[in-house]
């Protein structure tokens, strides 16, 4: 399946997110889509380190939603 994965900055005094990142891959299902994420996130030149990511399908819908730090609060 198609699926768009977005990095995002998570500003710490108010929660406002800013995406930093946006790639679409291929995944077979939920997890192979995350295992995708979490390689792009070492291997994609971003501007400054994500706190976060969520993963859309290919219609738009969000199906997952993470933060990389535990003290982050995801969207």
């Amino acid at each position: 399946m198609k699926v768009v994965i977005e990095f995002y900055r998570i500003r710490p005094s108010d929660k406002a997110c800013a995406i930093i990142g946006r790639e679409t891959a291929e995944a077979a299902d939920r997890n192979a889509a995350i295992a995708v994420a979490l390689q792009l996130r070492e291997t994609l030149d971003m501007p400054q380190r994500p706190d976060g990511m969520s993963i859309y399908d290919g219609e738009g819908n969000k199906f997952h939603s993470g933060s990389f730090d535990d003290d982050a609060v995801p969207d």
